[in-house]
C-alpha cells in the first residue's frame, strides 16, 4: 500500500497521539487513561471507536495508554470526537510532560499510599495543566506505591516512591524467641539471633514498612518515624539506560510532592538544552546544585518567566 498522507500531516498526527502504522494512511491512536486505569463505560468508548474508525484492536502500551489500531488518516477526527465525547483524550507523544504510569498501590496490601489519587492529580496538573508547554525533551512520571518499584519509578525522570521510615529503640527490645519483625522483614534489614536482641540495619531499610503494618512489634520497639514519598530524579530507559537519583529528604504530603513535581519540571524548563533528557540536564548542572534549586521557592516564584521561554 502506498502513502499517500503527506510528510507534514503525519508529524502533525503525531503530535495529537496518531503514530503512523509504516508504509500506510494508517495510524494508531494512543487514548489516555489519566493513571492506568478506566471504567468499563470509558472501555466501551474505546471499544465502539476501535470498531468503528479503526481495525477493531487494540494494543496496551508500557506507559499505560490504550492504542486503537488501523485508523484511516480520514477518519482521524471523527475518531477523536468519539473518544473525546466519551471523556477521554488522545495524546501522549512530543517533548513535553507525558501521560503518568502508576502502580495499584491504592489497592495493593503492601501500597504506602492513594496512587490512583495522587496520578490522577499529576495527571490533571501537569499532563493537562502544562500541555501547552514546551520542554527540552520527553518528560516522564511513575508513581510507585512501595519499594517494591513495580513500575520501575526510579527509570523515570521523575519517581515517586512511598515509603514509612521505622525507628528501632533497642531499649524496649525483650529478645523474644521468635521475632515478628525480624520474620516479615523482605530485605534483612532487621535479623536476630537466639538469645540476643534485634539487630536493625539502617542502611539496608527500603522504608517498605511492612515490620509496621505487617507484623508490629507488642513492645513498641520498632515504630514509625515518618510516612511519606521518596522522589527520584533523572531515571531514564531507552536508548541509553539511568536510574534516577533520590533526593535527601522525605516529602511528607502530597501538595508537597506536587510542589516538588511542578519545580522539578521549572527547572527542566529553565536549565535544560533542547534534546537532553533530565538526566543530562541534572548531571550538567550538578545533582546537589539541581537539588538546591528544587527545594528552594525560587522556581515557583520564577514560574511565569520561565514559562515564557521560547
Amino acid at each position: 500500500m502506498s502513502v499517500t498522507v503527506s510528510a507534514d500531516d503525519i508529524k502533525r498526527v503525531k503530535g495529537l497521539g496518531f503514530l503512523q502504522q509504516k508504509g500506510t494512511d494508517t495510524f494508531n491512536a494512543r487514548v489516555l487513561t489519566r493513571n492506568g486505569k478506566i471504567t468499563t463505560k470509558e472501555a466501551m468508548v474505546v471499544a465502539e471507536a476501535a470498531d468503528q474508525y479503526g481495525n477493531g484492536e487494540m494494543a496496551f502500551t508500557t506507559r499505560q495508554t490504550i492504542e486503537v489500531q488501523g485508523i484511516h488518516y480520514d477518519n482521524i477526527e471523527a475518531f477523536t470526537a468519539a473518544i473525546e465525547a466519551g471523556g477521554l483524550l488522545v495524546g501522549g507523544t512530543g517533548p513535553k510532560v507525558r501521560p503518568i504510569v502508576s502502580c495499584k498501590g491504592t489497592t495493593c496490601q503492601y501500597g504506602l499510599y492513594d496512587t490512583y489519587g495522587l496520578s490522577e492529580k499529576i495527571h490533571e496538573r501537569f499532563y493537562i495543566g502544562y500541555h501547552g508547554v514546551k520542554l527540552p525533551h520527553k518528560f516522564k512520571i511513575a508513581t510507585g506505591g512501595c519499594p517494591n518499584n513495580c513500575v520501575k519509578p526510579d527509570l523515570n525522570d521523575v519517581g515517586i516512591i512511598g515509603q514509612k521510615v521505622p525507628v528501632f529503640d533497642a531499649e524496649k527490645c525483650k529478645s523474644c524467641k521468635i521475632c515478628v519483625v525480624a520474620k516479615v522483614c523482605p530485605m534483612k534489614a532487621a535479623s536476630k539471633a537466639e538469645g540476643e536482641k534485634l539487630n536493625y540495619d539502617k542502611e539496608k531499610c527500603i522504608n517498605c514498612g511492612r515490620c509496621l503494618y505487617m507484623a508490629k512489634c507488642p513492645f513498641g520497639a520498632m515504630t514509625e518515624e515518618v510516612t511519606g514519598y521518596k522522589v527520584t530524579l533523572g531515571g531514564r530507559w531507552g536508548k541509553k539506560v539511568g536510574q534516577g537519583t533520590a533526593m535527601s529528604k522525605i516529602f511528607t504530603s502530597e501538595e508537597e510532592v506536587l510542589d516538588t513535581v511542578e519545580k522539578i519540571i521549572l527547572f527542566f524548563k529553565d536549565q535544560g538544552v533542547a534534546g537532553e533528557r533530565l538526566a543530562d540536564t541534572v548531571a550538567r548542572v550538578g545533582f546537589e546544585k539541581a537539588e538546591a534549586m528544587i527545594l528552594s521557592n525560587e522556581l515557583l516564584e520564577r514560574k511565569e518567566e520561565i514559562l515564557a521561554k521560547a
